[in-house]
């Protein structure tokens, strides 16, 4: 399904670097700190937004919230001190109206207002008739048609500056990364939307500043327009989100050491190679689906087997048996065990969709 709205070209209104590099403080919480962290940030030239949390939503009570609006001057002096736009996030219409009162240059919604459908509804009214860029993060749940939802409610009030911004989901999985990347969601959306740029927020999907720079080239590898990363003057003492933020040091080093690829080749060697490579995956995948018809064609037997002899779907010694053989005919080829795992899962549930069909005729 593509996505019909209404964009205006990202060379009318972003900035021409590759790749476009938001950064700035979790939270501005000083006139000083948000023009020390400005000033320091802006040396490279790579920076080419300044971004800054004015209203901080937490998830539980008594953390700092953020200053509120008297800190949308300090943001907006420091980055005009360096000449650079600035962008921070809104939650509400309240929101909204400061920020244009105080001529903030780009407005971001955060994944806990995407995820409401009622609050993105209320800071698209708000917007309606306002020529202003919006970013709009993933909601919190990896539920992409929220995504896409917030997007279109924004883009029918007239804003066509629009962009998304990744920055992970919520998952009761174990993992190292603070939020679950999930690449294959934002890919979905920019193959839904391909004019829409895309962003990542490898802060957030990191939770900590030895992962960042791990994310950020995944992103750029991926095909991203940017990259938005928090950066503290002095993340030791910050009153938010201290271990996702980088120094303005460590962000020049990151940034000097990302890995920019180009989208095409134009050598013929190139294209005729990766032609025959995409043939023999085109062809391996045919033999795929078969397989798995195959596959499915013989749980639907066992289903029938099983309705006969009045047995439950489940078989969980079966199923415990799958997953451990699986994984060990995976490891011994050098696939990886969590590949293996979430395709079984999927298989698991297709199987007993297929079996709970037969069984409920």
């Amino acid at each position: 399904m593509k996505l019909d709205l209404n964009i205006e070209p990202t060379h009318n209104w972003l900035p021409n670097n590759n790749p476009i590099i938001i950064s700035g403080p979790c939270s501005v919480e000083s006139e000083e700190q948000v023009l020390q962290t400005a000033q320091e940030v802006s040396k490279s030239g790579k920076i080419s937004i300044l971004r800054g949390g004015i209203w901080k939503p937490r998830t539980r009570p008594n953390s700092f919230e953020g200053v509120g609006e008297e800190g949308l001057s300090w943001l907006k002096s420091a980055g005009q001190s360096v000449g650079l736009p600035v962008a921070t996030e809104v939650a509400n219409v309240e929101h909204v109206e400061a920020c244009l009162k105080k001529d903030i240059d780009i407005l971001w919604i955060g994944a806990r207002t995407t995820v409401n459908p009622f609050s993105v509804q209320e800071i698209a009214d708000a917007l309606k008739g306002v020529d202003i860029p919006v970013f709009v993060k993933n909601p919190i749940t990896p539920d992409i048609n929220l995504w896409v939802g917030a997007l279109e409610r924004i883009n029918a009030v007239g804003i066509n500056k629009l962009a998304a911004l990744h920055r992970g989901f919520a998952s009761f999985d174990k993992s190292s990364y603070r939020n679950a990347p999930m690449w294959e969601i934002p890919i979905e959306l920019k193959l839904m939307c391909p004019q829409i740029p895309m962003f990542c927020d490898p802060s957030h999907i990191a939770g900590d500043k030895e992962l960042i720079p791990h994310v950020a080239q995944k992103a750029m590898d991926l095909d991203m327009e940017g990259l938005m990363i928090e950066s503290h003057i002095n993340p030791s003492v910050a009153k938010s989100d201290a271990k996702q933020q980088l120094t303005p040091l460590d962000l020049d080093a990151l940034l000097n050491n990302l890995i920019i690829r180009e989208k095409h080749s134009e050598s013929e060697e190139f294209i005729n190679k990766l032609e025959q490579l995409r043939s023999v995956i085109d062809e391996l995948d045919e033999e795929l689906i078969n397989k798995f018809s195959s596959r499915m064609s013989i749980i639907q037997k066992i289903g029938e087997y099983k309705q006969e002899n009045n047995v439950t779907i489940l078989q969980l010694e079966r199923w415990e048996q799958i997953l451990k053989n699986r994984s060990f005919l995976a490891d011994k080829v050098g696939l990886s065990d969590d590949f293996i795992k979430k395709m079984l899962e999927l298989v698991h549930q297709e199987s007993i969709r297929v079996q709970t069909q037969v069984m409920n005729r």
